[in-house]
């Protein structure tokens, strides 16, 4: 065990016994999602470098404090990638926060989730001790797979040391496609395509512009472009396009930012599910489960809304950092929590508040 950890060890045992609540934080890019962190910082950075890498058997470990930007390079390298696209939000973005947060870009409906590549972690917990789970290969769960609760926590559960994660080859190909179709029409499209056998991995719509990307094979890419029609985009331009919407640096999520609306919603829903119908601007992803939606509604009947159609709304960036940001949970799933909690950080060190009050 290095000196480093042994030192955050004794950080923790003391934050025990004093009752001091503990601000888990990488480089800080994600510092905007949930709800406001509390306590003193521990800072995860120095504990970083890649442990081992076997681009045959696609499965990287990796220190929690390892720049993402940096682990994405020596992926490149080898034609791999991370294949939920997580977005960075700023240079400063650890693998460690990537995990944390649990956040993946326009790839996601496709290739998976972030929780979906997570083989093994291993983990500080909220007693002072070391605990690692799962491992490098993809069938070595028998029970409770750990590994991908830790996808996601936000840092409630324990201090995230170092991750093993499942990379894929870059596609061969790929190309960036744009229709002109209104939101009802786009969203039924987006289901159709879905149900054939094409290589999508991303969509996009907004304001009656619906951009599509294929990736994989040369022969199965040129075959989808000829089927689906459309106008393409120079690879260029649809590099910066993508990159636009995983980063949320550019049109819609740009405006976001500088404060143009107060909330940027974030909504999960059946793909299927008909057009919101709520005040504000929207930005269709994941071939309609993820609509990102910029408005002023109250909270109450936007969720009330959201729910009336099979999902839920996370109020991603901006409003009030002390409310609910999470789609409140019915009573037997929150009993899950708080469970899951006492098991890991009985005194509640790590991060309390932050995805749940009184969590």
């Amino acid at each position: 065990m290095s000196d480093l950890i042994e030192q955050w060890r004794e950080r923790v045992r003391a934050a025990v016994a004093a009752n001091a609540p503990l601000e888990l934080r990488g480089g800080g890019t994600k510092a905007f999602y949930g709800r406001k962190p509390a306590g003193d910082v521990l800072d995860t950075r120095a504990h970083c470098g890649v442990v081992n890498y076997e681009p045959t058997e696609l499965v990287v470990t990796v220190r929690a404090g390892t720049p993402l930007a940096e682990l994405e390079a020596l992926l490149a390298e080898r034609k791999q990638m991370l294949a939920f696209e997580p977005p960075h939000f700023g240079e400063g973005a650890t693998i460690g926060g990537c995990v944390a947060a649990g956040l993946s870009g326009p790839r996601r409906a496709t290739a998976g989730a972030v929780r979906d590549f997570v083989l093994g972690v291993k983990i500080l917990d909220g007693r002072g001790e070391v605990l690692s789970f799962g491992g490098q290969v993809m069938k070595n769960v028998a029970g409770y797979d750990v590994s991908r609760v830790i996808a996601a926590s936000l840092g409630t559960l324990g201090l995230i040391l170092d991750v093993s994660l499942k990379v894929l080859p870059r596609p061969v190909a790929e190309t960036t496609l744009r229709f002109e179709l209104n939101e009802a029409d786009a969203i039924a499209r987006l289901n159709e395509w879905g149900a054939q056998p094409l290589p999508l991995s991303g969509s996009a719509w907004h304001e009656g512009t619906l951009t599509l990307r294929l990736s994989g094979a040369e022969a199965a890419v040129r075959a989808g472009e000829r089927r689906l029609g459309g106008e393409a985009l120079p690879a260029a331009v649809a590099d910066a396009f993508w990159r636009s919407v995983r980063e949320q640096d550019d049109g819609f999520f740009a405006s976001t930012a500088t404060g143009a609306e107060s909330v940027l919603w974030r909504l999960s829903l059946p793909s299927s599910a008909a057009p919101l119908k709520l005040p504000g601007s929207q930005f269709i992803e994941w071939g309609g489960a993820l609509r990102w939606l910029r408005s002023d509604a109250p909270a109450a009947s936007l969720r009330e809304r959201v729910a009336s159609l099979g999902g839920h709304a996370t109020a991603f960036r901006g409003g009030d950092r002390e409310a609910d940001i999470f789609q409140p949970l019915p009573a037997p799933l929150m009993a899950i929590h708080r469970r899951l909690k006492t098991a890991f950080d009985p005194v509640g060190i790590f991060n309390p508040g932050r995805l749940y009050h009184g969590l």
